[in-house]
C-alpha cells in the first residue's frame, strides 16, 4: 500500500513583508505616474512620448508583478518515503525546492532557534512563520550539501515521516 500526503502551508505575513509590499505598491505608482507625466509633458516629440508611455506600462506591470510575487505557500508532498518541497508563489508560479528521502535523514526533531547550524549548513525554511509548530530534518542533499529543512508537518504528514525514519532517529522521537 502507498503511504501518501500532501500538505499546503501559506506563509503567515509579517509586518517586514507588509511594509515591503507598501513600499514597492507607492514607489511603482509614482514611478508610473512620473512617465506618464513626462509623456504628456513630451506630446510635440512623439518618440519620447511613446516610450515613456510603454514604460509606464511596463513600470505598472512590474509593481503588480513584484506585489504578487510575494504572497507565499509551500507544497509538502510525501509518497513512499520521499519528501518533496515545492514553493508556490501568487497560486499561479511552482518552483521544485528540493526532494529527499526520509531514511536519509541524519537528525529530526522539534525546532528551537536555539539550534546550533555550521556554516556549510544550507537551512531550507518552508514554515509559516510560526515557530511554535516547527520541525527540523537535517540530511546530505546532492545540490545543497549538508542541509536543514525547517517545516511544519501536519499529524498525517508526521505519521508518514515516523514510518520511514532511521531506526536511532525513531528511537529518539
Amino acid at each position: 500500500m502507498d503511504n501518501f500526503a500532501e500538505q499546503l502551508v501559506k506563509k503567515n505575513e509579517t509586518s517586514s513583508d507588509r511594509n515591503k509590499r507598501i513600499v514597492i505598491a507607492v514607489c511603482g505608482i509614482l514611478i508610473t505616474v512620473a512617465m506618464v507625466f513626462v509623456s504628456f509633458i513630451q506630446l510635440d516629440k512623439p518618440v519620447i512620448a511613446f516610450l515613456g508611455m510603454i514604460l509606464a506600462a511596463a513600470t505598472g506591470y512590474g509593481t503588480f508583478f513584484l506585489i504578487q510575487g510575494s504572497y507565499v505557500e509551500y507544497e509538502y508532498t510525501f509518497t513512499n518515503g520521499e519528501l518533496d518541497i515545492a514553493k508556490i508563489i501568487a497560486k499561479k508560479k511552482r518552483i521544485e525546492m528540493l526532494s529527499t528521502e526520509v531514511r536519509s535523514f541524519t537528525d529530526f526533531g522539534k525546532y528551537n532557534e536555539d539550534m546550533e547550524e555550521s556554516e556549510d549548513m544550507t537551512v531550507v525554511i518552508t514554515s509559516d512563520n510560526i515557530a511554535s509548530h516547527e520541525y527540523y530534518a537535517d540530511f546530505q542533499h546532492e545540490e545543497y550539501g549538508r542541509t536543514r529543512l525547517v517545516f511544519v508537518p501536519n499529524e498525517k504528514m508526521l505519521e508518514f515521516i515516523g514510518r520511514y525514519l532511521p531506526a536511532k532517529l525513531r528511537a529518539k522521537n
